[in-house]
């Protein structure tokens, strides 16, 4: 499993990229992502995920974003997690999970973060497999949850 730049020769293939019929509703298409990327460029970090030559995910990262009111509470963390249809189970998010952290680790930062959504079917025992720890907060509704590094 590698990480990729989403270059021209890419972007396509992860415009194509699409999660079950049942999860579409807890996370924004990967043109959303692109879109917010562009718009974010210092605080975004987007890459797709390959298994070999085959395209098996999309996700992006959030670099030192600041939080709610307080401009000094920067946080970086998981912004958007999309594991293709056929794809999942097979440890790809979990694998995504891991760099996304790591690239949070190696510029410097302590915990990451992650926000979803409180429903039936949603990602959260993903999330808490992973170390991830409900912090009670809320964003736009969605559970915030932090993992220290």
């Amino acid at each position: 499993m590698r990480l990729e730049k989403i270059t021209s020769e890419n972007y396509e293939a992860a415009l194509e990229l699409s999660v079950r019929p049942d999860q579409e509703d807890l996370v924004a298409p990967v043109v959303q992502s692109l879109a917010e990327a562009y718009v974010f460029p210092d605080h975004a970090w987007p890459r797709l995920i390959y298994d070999g030559d085959r395209l098996v995910g999309f996700l992006m990262a959030f670099l030192d974003i600041p939080w709610g009111d307080n401009p000094d509470d920067l946080r970086s963390g998981l912004w958007r997690l999309n594991i293709a249809a056929d794809a999942q189970g097979k440890g790809y998010g979990r694998f995504a999970t891991a760099a996304a952290c790591g690239e949070i680790r190696a510029r410097g930062g302590t915990q990451a973060y992650v926000t979803w959504e409180p429903r039936a079917g949603g990602p959260e025992e993903f999330y808490l497999k992973l170390g991830f720890r409900p912090t009670g907060e809320q964003s736009g509704g969605q559970t915030v949850g932090v993992l220290d590094l």
